[in-house]
């Protein structure tokens, strides 16, 4: 019994349902951030909202079909589901791909924003209150398959350069943010002297 409590707190990553709800939080929140700034942000503030939205949706997509969708297919009652979700996937990565090669000032770029945000917050929904459940009442192993996906998670932000946030209960998400944007300027600081 005593070893019981050494894993959760030695544990590294989330199960898979904990770290795609946390994916969903975290763009959730740069949406909301967006839509409170984008008539007072300047242009690179904007870019890099929407920049930071993009490379979160476009890892969080693939490790989503690479790994989660193939291990809920064995699931016949979930197979339309996965099957919608997959064409969820394919117009936001249109709108990503039509962002990504805009500028802030381009006309519609807000509306394609705003748009991409109302997209995902559906496939959001549908996710959470249809294929999660679907996923904890299966019997997988979401923990086997946390790890699968935070491996290729890990890998994935890393060619898309974004950070991942490390669960440390102790430190709240603040406190973790701020850390890693001072040693991220000390290391830009370092790597030009």
């Amino acid at each position: 019994m005593g070893q019981q409590a050494q894993p959760s707190s030695n544990r590294s990553s989330r199960n898979a349902i904990q770290l795609l709800t946390a994916d969903h939080e975290k763009v959730s929140k740069i949406f909301d951030q967006y839509r409170k700034l984008k008539d007072s942000a300047s242009n690179e503030e904007k870019r890099a909202l929407v920049m930071q939205a993009c490379n979160e949706l476009s890892v969080h997509a693939q490790i989503e079909e690479e790994i989660f969708y193939p291990a809920m297919s064995a699931m016949q009652d979930a197979k339309d589901l996965l099957d919608e979700a997959k064409v969820e996937h394919t117009s936001i990565k249109t709108l990503v791909t039509d962002l990504e090669l805009m500028s802030p000032g381009d006309e519609l770029y807000d509306a394609k924003f705003t748009v991409l945000a109302e997209y995902v917050m559906h496939h959001v929904k549908e996710e959470q209150d249809e294929i999660f459940p679907m996923a904890k009442k299966s019997g997988m192993d979401l923990d086997r398959l946390g790890e699968e996906l935070t491996q290729r998670k890990q890998v994935l932000a890393a060619q898309y350069e974004i950070e991942m946030e490390q669960e440390q209960p102790d430190e709240a998400p603040h406190a973790r943010k701020t850390k890693r944007t001072r040693s991220a300027s000390a290391n830009h600081k370092s790597a030009h002297h």
